[in-house]
């Protein structure tokens, strides 16, 4: 007898095949399936005509898996383990017991900020996965979140219309003098930071164009002397008297000894925010991390190190 083909397996026809080989009985598998037992009777009898082998042998002592049967039986409760665990994976994801969330941000942040989220998070929802992905800016980021390659970016704020964000950080901009430098007095200022020879990104660069526009904003203007892309290689080359520098707090850790670190002569500090794509579906858990992230303590901070700043 040919199979048939036109009409696909189902997963119930499967779930009760496999109760009567549990049970060996169709009145005890339709009870524990609380279903009928002609109903039972009548799926097994389906099952079988579209297969075109009989599977159970009917008799008065119940029902017994023919040979084929067996081995059909076998098969069937592996692919019923596979859906369930698929149906699992989904109610993990909605709920706030798993899930797997993707996060994009750039390397200071996920250095020395993520870490003891994470840590925390953990504790609370050990079974999440997660998935950090480092990128190079805030742009990038941002464009990992429209791509559908993160669920929420850690990036500079403000963002795009097309994103939702929360503050949950604020970076301050920190001067970096090298070792030889000497205050000359309470706080530093805008002449004795520009005194000496500036180890800068570009002025181009993402991450510094806040900072140019706040030191014209008062009146002076950046000039490098070196231009260098690698936070690390920048306080390396302070490390070294080279010369200064000024990075955000978390983009300038970790600090060498011997270099001086000082708030600027006015304060000036970068928001970072953890944004979504305003138009997604979100699971719960995504929502449950961005929660962690903004109730976080003991947020990375330099003003509690550092000299307070005058104008």
């Amino acid at each position: 007898m040919e199979i048939n083909r036109q009409n696909q397996l189902k997963l119930s026809q499967l779930r009760i095949m496999v109760a009567v080989a549990d049970y060996a009985n169709f009145s005890e598998a339709a009870l524990s399936l609380d279903m009928s037992q002609s109903a039972v009777s009548h799926a097994i009898a389906a099952l079988e005509e579209h297969l075109g082998v009989v599977v159970f042998v009917r008799g008065r002592h119940g029902a017994r898996l023919t040979p084929v049967g067996e081995q059909i039986t076998e098969l069937a409760r592996e692919i019923l383990q596979r859906v369930d665990a698929i149906y699992k994976v989904i109610e993990g994801d909605r709920s706030l017991k798993g899930g797997h969330i993707r996060v994009a941000t750039f390397r200071s942040v996920a250095s020395h900020y993520l870490p003891a989220v994470i840590a925390r998070f953990r504790q609370q929802y050990p079974d999440t996965i997660l998935t950090i992905d480092e990128k190079l800016d805030s742009p990038h980021v941002e464009q990992a979140l429209r791509d559908g390659l993160a669920d929420i970016g850690l990036t500079v704020l403000p963002v795009e219309p097309d994103l939702e964000a929360w503050e949950v950080l604020q970076d301050e901009f920190v001067a970096l003098m090298p070792p030889h430098f000497q205050l000359k007095g309470d706080s530093l200022t805008w002449k004795e930071l520009l005194s000496q020879p500036l180890i800068l990104p570009s002025s181009t660069s993402v991450l510094m164009q806040k900072l140019y526009e706040h030191a014209a904003e008062h009146g002076y203007k950046l000039t490098s002397t070196y231009r260098v892309r690698t936070d690390s290689t920048i306080v390396g080359m302070v490390a070294q008297g080279i010369g200064a520098s000024i990075l955000p707090w978390l983009s300038a850790q970790p600090i060498p000894a011997g270099v001086h670190v000082f708030s600027l002569p006015i304060p000036l500090e970068r928001p970072i925010g953890a944004a979504i794509l305003a138009d997604a579906l979100h699971s719960p858990i995504v929502f449950a991390f961005i929660d962690m992230l903004k109730n976080h303590q003991g947020k990375p901070s330099a003003a509690a190190r550092l000299p307070k700043a005058e104008p």
